[in-house]
């Protein structure tokens, strides 16, 4: 079982989707590639639309999840990087959509000058660990 916990010598969390400290369970570690607000044809979803890009994003995430018997709640690490500041509330309100907070990883938003393509606003890294219980090989 994942230990998800915070301190009181940290800053409160305030019901947000995220925890300072996570113990990773037994179980396989998945490492997912940065995913952005492409779909599945290399589209790019939400073009200026940062919340659509970001549910994108969590929408791929929940993709390569599944793919292995995963769920969103199994995420242990997420980082996001964004383009612009004014952004962080729509960035929190679709993380607080998609993640329980109950459940929340560790987390780190990091600004950054640009992404892989200029129309990105946002992409997200996750690492999940999936319960051998539940883990389904993808190659089977």
């Amino acid at each position: 079982m994942t230990i998800r916990f915070n301190t009181p010598a940290n800053w409160p969390t305030r019901g947000r989707p995220y925890h300072h400290g996570v113990v990773q369970p037994a179980g396989r570690t998945l490492y997912i590639t940065g995913q952005a607000a492409w779909d599945s044809a290399e589209n790019i979803v939400g073009a200026g639309d940062c919340e659509a890009q970001a549910h994108q994003c969590f929408d791929n995430v929940e993709a390569v999840l599944s793919a292995v018997g995963g769920r969103m709640d199994d995420i242990v690490s997420l980082t996001v990087f964004y383009v612009d500041p004014a952004d962080i509330p729509t960035i929190q309100k679709v993380r607080a959509e998609r993640l329980e907070a109950a459940y929340g990883p560790v987390s780190i938003l990091i600004q950054c000058a640009g992404l892989v393509d200029p129309e990105f606003l946002v992409e997200v890294i996750p690492v999940a660990v999936i319960p051998e219980d539940r883990f389904q090989d993808p190659r089977a």
